[in-house]
């Protein structure tokens, strides 16, 4: 998906397509993410589709539910359970949105560094 260290960076044109696919690999993360907290929240709490959806979305924001008083103790393990979840999920999407950026960041780097050198150095580097 990348490239080596050897080639030249990608274009400008080229690193815009390759976030903008890392980019839409992340909003379906957070997508499937939601539907399990919406349907969790209507299963365990009886919640409407509407209210679901807030409790979720706030969970996954990084905000903390809206409704904590008078949860189930199965709506409590829940929320308890996909509040961890949003915790890693958030990891996740950063790192996926990071990660093209930080490869383009030490691919300029290393290759101006190679190029410097004379082009591709030894098998033995």
């Amino acid at each position: 998906m990348y490239e080596h260290r050897y080639v030249s960076p990608v274009s400008p044109g080229r690193f815009l397509l390759r976030m903008l696919k890392h980019a839409a690999f992340a909003l379906t993360i957070v997508a499937l993410s939601l539907l399990i907290g919406i349907a969790g929240y209507m299963s365990t709490e009886k919640m409407t589709m509407l209210d679901a959806f807030l409790n979720a979305a706030m969970l996954l924001g990084g905000m903390g539910p809206v409704k904590t008083g008078g949860l189930s103790e199965q709506g409590k393990l829940f929320a308890g359970v996909f509040a961890l979840y949003s915790g890693l999920v958030f990891i996740v999407i950063m790192s996926i949105m990071l990660a093209p950026v930080v490869h383009r960041i030490m691919h300029r780097f290393h290759w101006e560094e190679s190029q410097g050198s004379g082009g591709r150095p030894d098998a033995n580097d």
